[in-house]
């Protein structure tokens, strides 16, 4: 299969590998063959790769949400709402707050994508939500 020679103390050896499985291998040195097995690879740790990042640079600025219809108000992370500051049917205006949700030990302000009329409230103070439910409905 493959032949290598090597010297060691000053001792020439002709090394000829005949087969290689998972954890055995038969050579031959010097014309000797030897069955030999194989123990677990030695693996040395690796050093982490520092890698920095570089934040993207904005193109423009999000745009207002000012499309006519329904806007659905979601979970940005999981969390607990602690307060809820509309009522179904109260008007709000765009980037007014709605509710607060508890993340990680932050409260976190929740606001309204656009101006209009709150149409359905999903949850209630005290309930858990999952990053992506539905919070509130604003027409």
């Amino acid at each position: 299969m493959r032949k290598y020679k090597f010297t060691i103390s000053g001792n020439r050896y002709s090394v000829e590998i005949k087969s290689f499985e998972e954890n055995s291998a038969e050579i031959e040195v010097n014309g000797t063959s030897y069955q030999v097995e194989l123990g677990q690879e030695i693996k040395r740790p690796q050093t982490p790769k520092l890698v920095r990042y570089t934040p993207p640079t904005p193109s423009k600025p999000p745009q207002p949400l000012n499309t006519p219809g329904l806007s659905i108000i979601k979970a940005p992370l999981p969390g607990t709402i602690i307060a809820i500051m509309v009522q179904p049917g109260s008007m709000v205006k765009r980037e007014e707050p709605v509710l607060v949700l508890e993340a990680m030990k932050m409260e976190n302000n929740i606001f309204a994508e656009k101006s209009g009329t709150v149409k359905s409230i999903r949850v209630t103070v005290g309930d858990t939500v999952m990053q992506g439910d539905i919070l509130l409905e604003i027409e």
